[in-house]
This record gives structure tokens, sequence and C-alpha cells, in this order.
């Protein structure tokens, strides 16, 4: 079978790590696989050199005519018997494309509850018909899209991320490791986040949170960020303003993330929205203790392994903290671990998709 998966960019995000391990999988099963990416330099591939990446060059409306030519040729030539589009941009694109290229199988999948303001959604719905299977990530996410009418009642259906669990596993002596690494007192706590500096994931919240945290209890800890993006300098700024200069530490892009999350005492993600987060899935398979707002997907994640706040609450969150802090006692979250490599297995995930390209 050739598969070509097509997605909006390949920064460093969770779908975009997401449809590479995908595309790995289906390379490993013996199947041709080709990725297109619309925007953007490449942080995230594949293992596989054999998968080849295109980048479409999409960079502004004024290059949209160029990169719908392209990328129509691209499909063309290849002739895919399943195309399968990634995040809201890569979707329309595709499914535009469709009304003038034969395509065999057009599956395209959304990775967030929230893609976008009422005109994005009427085209979402518009072009519905023009996919054979719309997927989200979440139950939470598809009733988002059913709730905003961005798709017809039971016009979407949930297929939940697969991590490869060969990547994302508990490390022994990593937090002894990071210590060393970064020169923190071997008391110190470690509070850890990953991911983009955008506005969903709401790094102020997070902030503030600390501010509370650091004010009303005694515990000696660090806030480590691990990632990098737009809103950096926002960031770097509320820190300052928040008198945290010393306990939060920005790590910038790190290829060490399994070793992170392994270390840290508790793992916390303050996002406003989400569709699955894949990173929760990875830190909870590092037997990392997590804190997350209540964002789509994180019930299907967390259950019982975990505390979900409700968004935009920095007092709860503080609170939250230190109660994580005193109880884990150094423990890890071994069951936590042991449920979603249960749930979320990308061998399993994987053959899921395969049945779902060959049925159409």
């Amino acid at each position: 079978m050739k598969i070509l998966y097509i997605i909006t960019g390949l920064g460093q995000g969770g779908a975009e790590r997401v449809v590479c391990d995908l595309a790995d999988a289906m390379f490993e099963k013996g199947h041709k696989v080709k990725i297109a990416y619309l925007v953007g330099e490449t942080l995230t591939q594949p293992e596989h050199d054999q998968i080849d990446l295109i980048n479409i060059n999409l960079s502004n409306v004024l290059s949209l005519p160029k990169a719908y030519l392209k990328l129509s040729k691209i499909i063309r030539e290849y002739q895919p018997d399943v195309v399968h589009s990634h995040m809201v941009h890569a979707n329309l694109l595709t499914r535009l494309i469709r009304l003038v290229v034969p395509i065999k199988t057009l599956i395209c999948s959304a990775h967030s509850s929230n893609e976008g303001g009422i005109l994005r959604k009427l085209v979402y719905r518009a072009t519905h018909n023009l996919a054979d299977l719309t997927t989200n990530v979440s139950k939470t996410a598809v009733a988002a899209f059913e709730q905003d009418k961005a798709v017809p009642k039971n016009g979407m259906k949930t297929i939940y991320n697969g991590v490869n669990f060969d990547n994302f596993s508990y490390q022994e002596d990593s937090k002894q490791a990071l210590t060393h690494e970064l020169q923190l007192n071997v008391n110190c706590k470690i509070i850890l986040a990953v991911g983009r500096f955008n506005e969903s994931k709401n790094y102020p919240n997070l902030l503030e949170a600390i501010r509370i945290f650091k004010d009303e209890y005694s515990i000696p800890f660090v806030l480590l960020i691990a990632g990098d993006g737009e809103l950096r300098k926002d960031i770097e700024e509320t820190i300052i303003n928040l008198k945290l200069s010393n306990d939060v530490i920005l790590l910038g892009r790190r290829d060490d993330i399994p070793k992170l999350m392994s270390a840290c005492d508790v793992f916390v993600l303050s996002s406003d929205y989400e569709g699955l987060p894949t990173v929760l899935i990875e830190a909870m398979a590092c037997q990392a203790h997590i804190i997350s707002t209540d964002v789509s997907g994180v019930q299907e994640i967390v259950r019982e392994h975990g505390k979900v706040i409700p968004i935009k609450h920095p007092i709860i969150l503080a609170k939250a903290l230190e109660n994580t802090l005193n109880d884990s006692n150094d423990s890890k979250n071994i069951l936590g671990a042991q449920y979603v490599k249960s749930k979320f297995d990308l061998n399993v995930i994987s053959e899921e998709w395969l049945k779902i390209y060959n049925e159409n």
C-alpha cells in the first residue's frame, strides 16, 4: 500500500510526533510512505530515512496557489492508495485538492477540540463530504466539533493517538543526572512542563500558580519548561515580573524528553484547550505524577492516575502541586504507566489505522 501523510508542519509538537511515529509504524509493516508538510522547518521527523519528507513551502496567502499546485502534482504522480491529512490547514487544503485530483481514499484527522473561529468551522463543515472519513483524537474533541457544527452529528470518529513506548519509558538515575547537569539542590523538587510557547498552553497560568506556590508553601522546587515558540519573550518577561527568575529554568528544545519526564517529581499541563495531549501519555509512561487542566482528552488519559483541575485557576493549581509533592514522597506513578501503555500503544493504534485504510 502507498500512503501519503499530509500535515500542516513538522515542528516540535505532539501531533507532529504522532504522525511521524505512525509513518514509521506503517513503513515497518511493509508499506510505502511519504510525508508532505505545508509550512516551517523540520524539527520532528521519522526514524526511517527511507520515508520521504516533502516541503510544500506554503509561507503565506500569496503562496497558496503555488502550494496547491505542488501538492496536487505530488498526489497525481505518487498515486497513493490512502491520503491521510492531519491538522486543520492540511485537512482543508487536501479536501479542496480532491475537487480536481482523483484521490482513492482521503482521511482527515483533527488534533484539537478547537481548530479556530467561526469561518474556519463553516469551511470545515462545507468540505466535510470531500473526505471519506473525518477523525479526531478524543471523544471530547469529537463532541466539541459536533457542538460547534464543524461536522455533522455522528460525522466524526474517535481514534486515539498512538505512542511509541520504546522511546518513552522510565529511566533509572535520571533525576540524579539532571540534578547534576543543572546544578540543582538534591532536595529540590522538580516540576516539569513540556510544550510549545503558544497561547493554548497558557504558561502565564502555570507561572502565576508557581508564584502562589512559592509564597504559600515551604517546599524547595524548580520549574523546568522544555520547549520554544513565538511567545518565549512574553514568558521571559512574565517570569521577571513575577520575580521567579531563580525558580524557573527555560530549557529550550530538548532531545531527551523521556529523561526529563523520568526525573521530575510532578509533570504539569496548564493548557486552555487540547485534542488529546499526547505529552501526558508520554509523561505517564515515564512514571511521572500528573497534574493537568481539564481540557479535551485529559479525562480519557489520566482517569484516577493523576489530578485534573479546572482551566485558568492558578490557586487550585498551586494547591494541587503542594498536595502532589507531599503525597508522592519520591514514589513513581507505576499504575499510571501501566494504564497508558495498555490503551495508547502505537502497535495497537497503527493496526486500527491499517484496518481503516483497507476498509475505505
